[in-house]
């Protein structure tokens, strides 16, 4: 029983020893110590995330001038009010 113990302690300690100095297991205790990782920004990420605003901007726009027309276009076919 002991041999057993002894065995899976060795081979056990030695994945963890492994684990523990790889990037994966740094990666691990960077999240377990809440540590956020910082990377530089990307310049072409952020250029595409401008080019991407812009256009949603620029959709706004279009949604809200399509909804104004619609409202001006069903008024006069109101009934007045009295």
């Amino acid at each position: 029983m002991e041999d057993i113990l002894a065995i899976i302690f060795i081979f056990g300690g030695g994945t963890a020893i492994l684990l523990a100095f790889s990037p994966v297991g740094r990666a691990l205790a960077d999240r377990i110590r809440h540590r956020e990782l910082v990377a530089a920004p990307d310049p072409a990420m952020q250029e595409e995330l401008h080019r991407l605003r812009d256009e949603l901007t620029e959709l706004q726009e279009r949604v809200d001038f399509a909804e104004r027309l619609l409202a001006q276009r069903n008024e006069p076919n109101r009934i007045p009010a009295s």
